[in-house]
């Protein structure tokens, strides 16, 4: 049985796919699987992007969506006699069966099937049969630059689909696969207000609904990352400094900002006076030349400071001219 896997991390919203998609399927017809798409309105295989965070921790989310190629597929449900699952899991809307069947666009909880109004037909991704049956990729997955979205035997994908999730209910069988999803994040920046500068290595911790810990890097930032929606405290610490808390109710992706450490006793910062600095430095020999040139009506006077005697006697400036 084939499947679809996506890779969020590997994926850099090029939108190739949906262009794919788009390419393959506009003003072509691969009977028996599909008449041709409309040029618009219709994304088999749609790009969507969520933006996640507020300046300057920002995070974005490219995410396909297409038919899941349902095992227990609702829309086979509905219309048994247009749609059925092919051997090697790819489910199809028979265009001949299903036309006029508009009803069959809602039963598909996910949105997925698409109602052709010029040619009276539901329509949605067919995981290019057509290819599939000539031993090819379907055209998304061929064109995907990064090897983000891959197809293939659940059997190759096995000891990855442990990690996957999907985004269809599993009661449904889904064979769309995710991984790596970056859900939600909570970060902030750790600070020492006394000396204007960040902290470093300090240890920040995560509870509540997830316990987890990081510590602030060189920038003083610290992230939790691939969390859910909850209520969590943030604990932060540091050595010779208070512990400081934050309560937060996370509904996105969140950057709770600066979080300043107060020093403890004893972490007192000291002025210290400054010491005098001492000059070691010779003042000029001799005394400066100076030579008066008039040039139309301006007249300029230049000085050159005899700095050290040169090779022949003389004295050289500073900018290495000689005088004698």
């Amino acid at each position: 049985m084939k499947v679809f896997v996506f890779d969020s991390s590997k994926c850099n919203g090029c939108y190739g796919c949906q262009l794919a998609c788009k390419d393959e399927h506009w003003n072509n017809e691969w009977l028996p699987y599909a008449l041709p798409q409309p040029d618009t309105g219709h994304f088999w295989c749609k790009m969507t992007q969520t933006d996640h965070g507020q300046v300057p921790k920002v995070r974005v989310e490219y995410t396909p969506h297409f038919c899941n190629h349902c095992d227990n597929a609702p829309c086979m449900a509905a219309a048994p006699e247009a749609v059925y699952k092919r051997e090697d899991g790819l489910v199809i809307v028979d265009p001949i069966e299903a036309k006029g069947n508009k009803a069959l666009v809602d039963a598909c909880p996910y949105g997925a099937i698409y109602w052709n109004e010029e040619l009276e037909v539901p329509q949605k991704c067919t995981g290019c049969a057509h290819l599939v049956d000539e031993g090819e990729l379907p055209h998304c997955v061929d064109v995907c630059a990064t090897g983000a979205l891959r197809f293939g035997e659940e059997s190759e994908f096995a000891e990855e689909l442990d990690h996957a999730e999907v985004l269809a209910s599993e009661e449904h069988g889904p064979r769309v696969y995710y991984l790596n999803m970056p859900h939600l994040f909570i970060g902030g920046e750790v600070w020492d207000p006394a000396i204007d500068e960040v902290i470093e290595g300090a240890r920040v911790t995560l509870s509540g609904d997830v316990d987890m810990a990081a510590e602030s890097d060189e920038f003083g930032d610290f992230w939790f990352r691939r969390i859910d929606e909850g209520n969590y405290t943030v604990t932060v610490q540091a050595e010779g400094y208070e512990v400081e808390t934050r309560e937060v109710k996370l509904e996105k992706s969140l950057n709770i900002g600066d979080i300043p450490l107060r020093r403890a006793a004893g972490n007192e910062v000291v002025d210290k006076e400054k010491p005098a600095v001492e000059l070691d430095i010779e003042a000029p020999v001799g005394e400066p030349d100076v030579e008066v040139v008039e040039v139309g009506d301006v007249t300029a006077a230049m000085s050159v400071m005899s700095q050290a005697p040169d090779e022949d006697g003389g004295v050289m400036s500073k900018s290495g001219i000689s005088k004698n």
